[in-house]
């Protein structure tokens, strides 16, 4: 399945235009995936060095949403590969955050997918959980509700509880 792409964000533009309406995320995120930049509806998942639950979300249809993954901020076990990325990109997520690990990142690199996550490691989880999808989640000093608006770039993820539009925030504004 082929999803279109909505325009690049730049997030210190779209925070310069908004910022009374966003949150931004206080962690380092590290970007993989042929999407550096991406945006959309938030699907929350919590789980814990399992990626069961990774694969069960992404396997559904994504229709242009970010499933926003907290995995505790493991910096043990990934909890998505680069099957994993290919399933979300063929059931068009627009991308995905994970407050944790992945693996298979040179994998991940080649998939039209944009995916934020702490760092990398070459193991997995081999206890499964059944993990938490559509509740609130918070890390990073974001709260983050499913439906809520996610934007990502390689430079923050931000939040907002309702959609802003990336064009608007083009115009030039002081550095």
């Amino acid at each position: 399945m082929t999803h279109t792409r909505l325009p690049q964000v730049a997030t210190a533009d779209l925070y310069d235009a908004h910022p009374d309406s966003l949150q931004v995320s206080t962690l380092q995120f590290r970007s993989f995936g042929q999407r550096r930049s991406f945006w959309g509806q938030a699907e929350t998942l919590a789980t814990f060095e399992d990626h069961t639950p990774v694969l069960a979300a992404v396997s559904t249809p994504g229709a242009g949403r970010v499933l926003v993954v907290d995995a505790g901020g493991s910096l043990r076990v990934g909890v998505m590969g680069d099957r994993l990325a290919a399933i979300a990109a063929d059931n068009g997520w627009a991308g995905v955050v994970i407050n944790g690990l992945i693996r298979d990142s040179a994998g991940i690199n080649a998939v039209d997918i944009g995916v934020k996550a702490l760092g990398t490691t070459a193991r997995r989880g081999w206890t499964p959980t059944e993990g938490q999808r559509g509740i609130e989640i918070g890390f990073g000093d974001l709260r983050i509700a499913p439906g809520d608006w996610v934007y990502c770039d390689e430079d923050a993820v931000m939040v907002s509880g309702v959609r802003l539009d990336p064009d608007e925030a083009h115009a030039p504004a002081p550095v």
